[in-house]
């Protein structure tokens, strides 16, 4: 991390120069149509040895995108080689540190998803910190840019895993599961790690102060309220099934419940838990971006520092 020693004061977030053309359109689109082209070779000619990159090409394309947006839009003077930094070593740290916490401190359970919440909130945290303690930079906006970097990383090491366990099947490799897989994550990924992070990320810039970092009470509740909404969004589907048993379970059913049976769900049934748990996913979702809202209005209602502090050497 030596490379971030020299990191020069920055007063305000930069802005793009209309002169160079944003790069975040070409990455989605060039990506996007990469992968297409992979997944179908694949289907095509049925090469196992593509796999791999069809993982990586769906696991990293929206959480790279993602990052390049943000980091052209408010924090170019940061330069791209720490914006890499972030994303790879903070997002890699993090996944290794909750993967550790998760295998030692969590047993099934009504708790499970908040231990979740928790532990990866923190390891997203912790990471941020290690991979940001050189930079000179505090603020709100540069914290949402690092914050938003390290949970893109996170989520496309994360995304990566979940896509090689649907491929592999008791039937053999199934690319339908895993193009399925990666589609859904893609799609929700902005409105996950990443912008848990991003919120946590800006409130803990904001309140750094002679370039160190501080444990202060609106850090600490930012970091319960991102746990709590990773724990809602982790519970949904769970919640979607109590909510579909409350409201519909007829009297078979329920005698097959208290048997310690599984009753096959009607028709109704499946679809009043997709409607549920879609429902679920985007309340979470709006409360997060009105969340992030709050935090850019009332960032701007505040005086601009001339210079930022700087961080120890």
């Amino acid at each position: 991390m030596s490379g971030y020693r020299n990191t020069p004061h920055l007063s305000a977030p930069s802005v793009r120069s209309s002169a160079r053309p944003a790069q975040w359109p070409r990455i989605l689109l060039g990506g996007l149509l990469l992968w297409i082209a992979t997944v179908a070779v694949t289907f095509l000619t049925g090469n196992s040895n593509l796999v791999p990159t069809i993982v990586l090409l769906g696991s990293f394309l929206v959480p790279v995108t993602v990052a390049t947006r943000a980091y052209e839009r408010h924090a170019t003077g940061l330069g791209a080689d720490r914006i890499l930094g972030c994303f790879g070593i903070g997002g890699l740290i993090g996944v290794l540190g909750a993967s550790v916490l998760e295998t030692c401190l969590l047993s099934p359970s009504a708790w499970t998803h908040l231990g979740v919440g928790l532990i990866e909130e923190a390891a997203k945290l912790t990471a941020l910190v290690l991979v940001s303690r050189r930079l000179r930079v505090s603020g709100l906006r540069y914290g949402l840019v690092l914050g938003a970097t390290v949970g893109a990383g996170f989520a496309a090491f994360e995304s990566a895993g979940y896509a090689f366990n649907a491929v592999l099947t008791t039937d053999g490799l199934s690319l339908r599961n895993l193009v399925e897989t990666e589609i859904l994550r893609g799609v929700l990924a902005p409105v996950g790690h990443i912008l848990w992070t991003a919120l946590l990320g800006g409130v803990l810039f904001r309140e750094r102060r002679g370039g160190r970092f501080r444990l202060t009470p609106a850090v600490l509740l930012t970091y319960l309220g991102v746990s709590t909404l990773h724990a809602l969004w982790d519970s949904m589907s769970g919640i979607a099934v109590w909510l579909v048993a409350r409201s519909t379970s007829a009297d078979w059913q329920r005698a097959l419940f208290e048997l310690g049976r599984l009753p096959s769900p009607t028709t109704e049934q499946v679809h009043l838990y997709t409607l549920y748990d879609t429902a679920g996913l985007v309340l979470v979702a709006l409360g997060g971006l009105y969340w992030l809202r709050l935090l850019v209005r009332g960032d701007r209602r505040s005086p601009i520092p001339t210079q930022l502090p700087s961080a120890p050497l």
